[in-house]
Protein backbone atom coordinates (compact mmCIF):
# COMPACT_ATOMS: atom_id res chain seq x y z
CA UNK A 1 0.00 0.00 0.00
CA UNK A 2 1.23 3.77 -0.83
CA UNK A 3 1.48 6.13 2.40
CA UNK A 4 3.57 8.84 3.26
CA UNK A 5 6.60 8.22 5.49
CA UNK A 6 5.93 9.75 8.18
CA UNK A 7 4.89 7.39 11.16
CA UNK A 8 7.40 5.18 9.47
CA UNK A 9 9.94 7.35 10.34
CA UNK A 10 8.91 8.66 13.41
CA UNK A 11 8.92 4.55 14.65
CA UNK A 12 12.18 4.15 13.08
CA UNK A 13 13.85 7.14 15.05
CA UNK A 14 11.93 6.23 18.45
CA UNK A 15 12.69 2.50 17.93
CA UNK A 16 16.71 2.70 16.59
CA UNK A 17 15.85 1.66 12.97
CA UNK A 18 16.26 2.99 9.96
CA UNK A 19 13.58 2.93 6.77
CA UNK A 20 15.64 2.33 3.42
CA UNK A 21 15.58 4.39 0.24
CA UNK A 22 16.09 2.80 -3.06
CA UNK A 23 16.36 4.75 -6.16
CA UNK A 24 14.42 3.06 -9.09
CA UNK A 25 15.35 3.57 -12.39
CA UNK A 26 12.87 1.76 -14.91
CA UNK A 27 9.91 -1.21 -14.32
CA UNK A 28 12.37 -3.93 -13.78
CA UNK A 29 14.31 -2.50 -10.50
CA UNK A 30 11.05 -1.48 -9.42
CA UNK A 31 10.08 -4.70 -8.83
CA UNK A 32 12.69 -6.74 -7.85
CA UNK A 33 13.34 -3.86 -4.54
CA UNK A 34 9.44 -4.46 -4.10
CA UNK A 35 10.16 -8.22 -4.25
CA UNK A 36 12.94 -8.04 -1.86
CA UNK A 37 11.55 -5.92 0.36
CA UNK A 38 8.19 -7.70 0.76
CA UNK A 39 10.15 -10.86 0.92
CA UNK A 40 12.00 -9.71 3.86
CA UNK A 41 8.22 -7.97 5.10
CA UNK A 42 10.23 -4.49 5.18
CA UNK A 43 8.86 -0.93 4.79
CA UNK A 44 10.48 1.13 2.03
CA UNK A 45 10.49 3.88 0.09
CA UNK A 46 11.28 3.85 -3.63
CA UNK A 47 13.25 7.05 -4.53
CA UNK A 48 12.87 8.65 -7.93
CA UNK A 49 15.22 12.02 -8.85
CA UNK A 50 14.56 14.08 -11.21
CA UNK A 51 16.44 12.62 -13.64
CA UNK A 52 15.38 8.94 -12.96
CA UNK A 53 11.74 10.33 -13.47
CA UNK A 54 12.38 12.33 -16.94
CA UNK A 55 13.83 9.27 -18.40
CA UNK A 56 10.71 7.43 -17.07
CA UNK A 57 8.39 8.92 -18.79
CA UNK A 58 7.68 11.32 -16.30
CA UNK A 59 6.20 11.33 -12.33
CA UNK A 60 2.12 10.16 -14.06
CA UNK A 61 4.21 7.21 -15.39
CA UNK A 62 6.07 6.62 -12.60
CA UNK A 63 3.10 6.75 -10.37
CA UNK A 64 1.07 4.68 -12.55
CA UNK A 65 3.97 1.83 -12.60
CA UNK A 66 4.16 1.76 -8.74
CA UNK A 67 0.39 1.38 -8.22
CA UNK A 68 0.27 -1.42 -10.77
CA UNK A 69 3.30 -3.33 -9.22
CA UNK A 70 1.92 -2.70 -6.24
CA UNK A 71 -0.97 -4.71 -6.81
CA UNK A 72 0.19 -7.32 -9.47
CA UNK A 73 2.76 -8.59 -7.26
CA UNK A 74 0.61 -8.48 -4.28
CA UNK A 75 2.73 -5.93 -1.78
CA UNK A 76 1.36 -5.91 1.27
CA UNK A 77 4.20 -3.97 2.62
CA UNK A 78 4.01 -0.13 3.76
CA UNK A 79 5.69 1.40 0.15
CA UNK A 80 6.51 5.38 0.25
CA UNK A 81 6.62 6.66 -3.08
CA UNK A 82 9.32 9.76 -3.19
CA UNK A 83 11.01 12.14 -4.96
CA UNK A 84 14.43 12.41 -4.20
CA UNK A 85 16.72 16.07 -4.50
CA UNK A 86 13.70 17.97 -5.95
CA UNK A 87 15.28 20.88 -7.23
CA UNK A 88 11.84 23.58 -7.07
CA UNK A 89 8.55 24.22 -5.86
CA UNK A 90 7.85 23.35 -9.80
CA UNK A 91 9.13 19.62 -9.31
CA UNK A 92 7.90 18.94 -6.22
CA UNK A 93 4.00 20.40 -7.17
CA UNK A 94 4.52 18.03 -10.32
CA UNK A 95 5.16 14.98 -8.17
CA UNK A 96 2.42 15.39 -5.78
CA UNK A 97 -0.17 16.21 -8.42
CA UNK A 98 1.27 12.36 -9.61
CA UNK A 99 0.51 11.08 -6.61
CA UNK A 100 3.77 11.07 -5.16
CA UNK A 101 3.24 10.44 -1.59
CA UNK A 102 6.85 12.02 -0.32
CA UNK A 103 9.08 14.82 -1.76
CA UNK A 104 12.16 15.94 -0.74
CA UNK A 105 12.61 19.95 -1.56
CA UNK A 106 16.45 20.03 -2.11
CA UNK A 107 17.07 24.15 -1.81
CA UNK A 108 20.59 23.62 -0.33
CA UNK A 109 23.03 25.13 -2.98
CA UNK A 110 20.94 28.45 -2.00
CA UNK A 111 21.52 30.67 0.49
CA UNK A 112 20.10 29.61 3.80
CA UNK A 113 17.30 32.02 3.89
CA UNK A 114 16.47 31.31 0.81
CA UNK A 115 16.33 27.19 1.29
CA UNK A 116 14.12 28.18 4.07
CA UNK A 117 11.50 30.08 1.75
CA UNK A 118 11.39 27.34 -1.00
CA UNK A 119 11.10 25.14 1.75
CA UNK A 120 8.53 26.52 2.92
CA UNK A 121 6.43 26.88 -0.28
CA UNK A 122 6.62 22.96 -0.43
CA UNK A 123 5.46 22.37 2.80
CA UNK A 124 2.49 24.51 2.67
CA UNK A 125 1.32 22.57 -0.91
CA UNK A 126 2.14 19.58 0.54
CA UNK A 127 1.21 19.24 4.21
CA UNK A 128 -2.38 20.19 3.43
CA UNK A 129 -2.45 16.91 1.16
CA UNK A 130 -0.84 14.21 3.47
CA UNK A 131 2.52 14.53 1.56
CA UNK A 132 5.48 14.25 3.98
CA UNK A 133 8.84 16.88 3.07
CA UNK A 134 12.09 16.54 3.44
CA UNK A 135 14.68 19.19 3.10
CA UNK A 136 18.12 19.11 3.17
CA UNK A 137 20.97 21.66 5.04
CA UNK A 138 24.40 22.03 4.43
CA UNK A 139 26.25 20.93 1.00
CA UNK A 140 27.46 17.46 0.15
CA UNK A 141 30.45 17.23 -2.78
CA UNK A 142 31.29 21.01 -2.30
CA UNK A 143 35.39 21.33 -2.21
CA UNK A 144 36.88 22.80 0.79
CA UNK A 145 40.28 23.19 1.75
CA UNK A 146 41.01 19.62 2.86
CA UNK A 147 39.38 17.82 1.09
CA UNK A 148 37.12 17.75 -2.11
CA UNK A 149 35.18 14.81 -1.11
CA UNK A 150 34.00 16.25 1.89
CA UNK A 151 30.47 18.17 2.55
CA UNK A 152 30.28 21.79 4.07
CA UNK A 153 28.61 20.55 7.20
CA UNK A 154 25.24 21.90 8.76
CA UNK A 155 25.34 23.09 12.22
CA UNK A 156 22.63 22.09 15.75
CA UNK A 157 22.03 25.63 15.42
CA UNK A 158 21.08 26.17 12.14
CA UNK A 159 19.18 22.50 11.92
CA UNK A 160 16.73 23.84 14.85
CA UNK A 161 15.91 27.06 13.35
CA UNK A 162 15.51 25.41 9.85
CA UNK A 163 12.94 23.02 11.39
CA UNK A 164 11.49 25.94 13.74
CA UNK A 165 10.78 28.07 10.39
CA UNK A 166 9.70 25.34 7.88
CA UNK A 167 8.07 22.75 10.01
CA UNK A 168 9.52 19.69 7.69
CA UNK A 169 9.19 16.11 8.31
CA UNK A 170 12.66 15.07 8.18
CA UNK A 171 15.58 16.26 7.16
CA UNK A 172 19.12 15.57 5.62
CA UNK A 173 22.09 17.16 6.88
CA UNK A 174 25.43 16.94 6.41
CA UNK A 175 27.96 15.38 8.13
CA UNK A 176 30.71 14.56 5.76
CA UNK A 177 28.71 12.29 3.73
CA UNK A 178 28.41 12.26 -0.11
CA UNK A 179 26.83 10.95 -3.01
CA UNK A 180 28.66 8.38 -5.08
CA UNK A 181 31.74 6.58 -4.65
CA UNK A 182 33.79 7.74 -1.87
CA UNK A 183 37.42 8.53 -2.54
CA UNK A 184 39.17 7.24 0.75
CA UNK A 185 37.84 6.53 3.72
CA UNK A 186 34.68 8.63 4.63
CA UNK A 187 34.65 10.03 7.74
CA UNK A 188 31.28 10.86 9.34
CA UNK A 189 31.09 13.80 12.23
CA UNK A 190 28.74 11.41 14.57
CA UNK A 191 28.76 13.92 17.63
CA UNK A 192 27.32 16.62 15.01
CA UNK A 193 24.80 14.04 14.07
CA UNK A 194 24.02 13.24 17.63
CA UNK A 195 23.67 16.91 18.49
CA UNK A 196 21.54 17.64 15.24
CA UNK A 197 19.34 14.63 16.22
CA UNK A 198 18.71 16.43 19.89
CA UNK A 199 18.22 20.13 18.31
CA UNK A 200 15.82 19.15 16.01
CA UNK A 201 14.17 15.65 17.56
CA UNK A 202 12.72 14.76 13.75
CA UNK A 203 13.90 11.99 11.92
CA UNK A 204 17.04 12.45 9.99
CA UNK A 205 17.88 11.20 6.39
CA UNK A 206 20.97 9.93 5.31
CA UNK A 207 22.38 10.29 1.92
CA UNK A 208 25.24 8.79 0.30
CA UNK A 209 25.20 5.79 2.39
CA UNK A 210 26.21 3.59 -0.43
CA UNK A 211 29.95 2.22 0.40
CA UNK A 212 29.79 2.75 4.53
CA UNK A 213 30.28 -0.45 6.19
CA UNK A 214 27.87 -1.57 8.63
CA UNK A 215 29.83 -0.23 11.89
CA UNK A 216 29.57 3.33 10.04
CA UNK A 217 25.55 2.33 9.39
CA UNK A 218 24.52 1.25 12.85
CA UNK A 219 26.47 4.14 14.17
CA UNK A 220 24.72 6.69 12.53
CA UNK A 221 21.48 5.16 13.21
CA UNK A 222 22.44 4.99 16.66
CA UNK A 223 23.32 8.86 16.12
CA UNK A 224 19.39 9.83 14.84
CA UNK A 225 19.13 8.58 11.36
CA UNK A 226 16.04 7.03 10.83
CA UNK A 227 16.15 6.76 6.87
CA UNK A 228 18.75 5.94 4.50
CA UNK A 229 19.47 6.43 0.71
CA UNK A 230 21.14 3.36 -1.61
CA UNK A 231 21.89 3.80 -5.26
CA UNK A 232 24.93 3.51 -6.28
CA UNK A 233 25.64 0.43 -4.19
CA UNK A 234 22.95 -1.19 -6.37
CA UNK A 235 23.97 0.59 -9.69
CA UNK A 236 27.41 -1.40 -8.96
CA UNK A 237 26.12 -4.82 -8.23
CA UNK A 238 23.84 -4.93 -11.28
CA UNK A 239 25.94 -3.33 -13.61
CA UNK A 240 29.00 -6.23 -12.93
CA UNK A 241 26.57 -8.80 -12.95
CA UNK A 242 25.13 -7.66 -16.46
CA UNK A 243 28.82 -6.84 -17.80
CA UNK A 244 29.51 -10.60 -17.10
CA UNK A 245 26.32 -12.02 -18.71
CA UNK A 246 27.52 -10.00 -22.02
CA UNK A 247 30.74 -10.96 -22.06
CA UNK A 248 29.41 -14.44 -21.48
CA UNK A 249 26.93 -14.70 -23.75
CA UNK A 250 28.44 -12.26 -26.86
CA UNK A 251 25.38 -13.24 -29.38
CA UNK A 252 22.67 -12.50 -26.77
CA UNK A 253 20.49 -9.72 -27.66
CA UNK A 254 17.25 -10.06 -25.91
CA UNK A 255 16.83 -7.17 -23.21
CA UNK A 256 15.23 -8.64 -21.27
CA UNK A 257 17.91 -11.25 -20.27
CA UNK A 258 20.15 -9.11 -20.50
CA UNK A 259 18.27 -6.74 -17.59
CA UNK A 260 17.26 -9.17 -15.57
CA UNK A 261 21.00 -10.56 -15.53
CA UNK A 262 21.30 -8.70 -12.97
CA UNK A 263 18.31 -9.27 -10.70
CA UNK A 264 19.74 -11.37 -8.25
CA UNK A 265 22.48 -8.91 -7.43
CA UNK A 266 19.90 -6.29 -6.96
CA UNK A 267 18.06 -8.72 -4.38
CA UNK A 268 20.75 -9.45 -2.79
CA UNK A 269 21.94 -5.87 -1.98
CA UNK A 270 18.69 -5.02 -1.43
CA UNK A 271 18.31 -8.15 1.21
CA UNK A 272 21.66 -7.08 3.05
CA UNK A 273 20.88 -3.43 3.58
CA UNK A 274 17.15 -4.30 4.99
CA UNK A 275 18.94 -6.21 7.63
CA UNK A 276 21.73 -3.78 8.70
CA UNK A 277 19.06 -1.11 8.70
CA UNK A 278 17.07 -3.20 11.10
CA UNK A 279 13.83 -2.51 9.05
CA UNK A 280 12.86 -6.09 8.13
CA UNK A 281 9.16 -6.70 9.62
CA UNK A 282 9.19 -3.54 11.07
CA UNK A 283 5.93 -3.33 8.28
CA UNK A 284 2.83 -1.92 10.40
Amino acid sequence: MLVNSNELLKSALKDNYAIPAYNINNLEWTRYILEACEEDKSPVILAVSESAADYMGGYKVIYSLVKSLLDGLNISIPVVLHLDHGKSFEACKKAIDAGFTSVMIDASSKPFEENIGETIKVVKYASNRGISIEAEIGSLNKEDSNDNNTSIYSTPDEAKDFVFQTNVNSLAPAIGNKHGLYKGEPKLDYELLGSICKSVKIPLVLHGASGLDENKIKTAIFCGISKININTDIQLAWAEKVKNYIASNPEEYDPRKIISSGKNAIKKVVHEKNRLFDSVNRAN
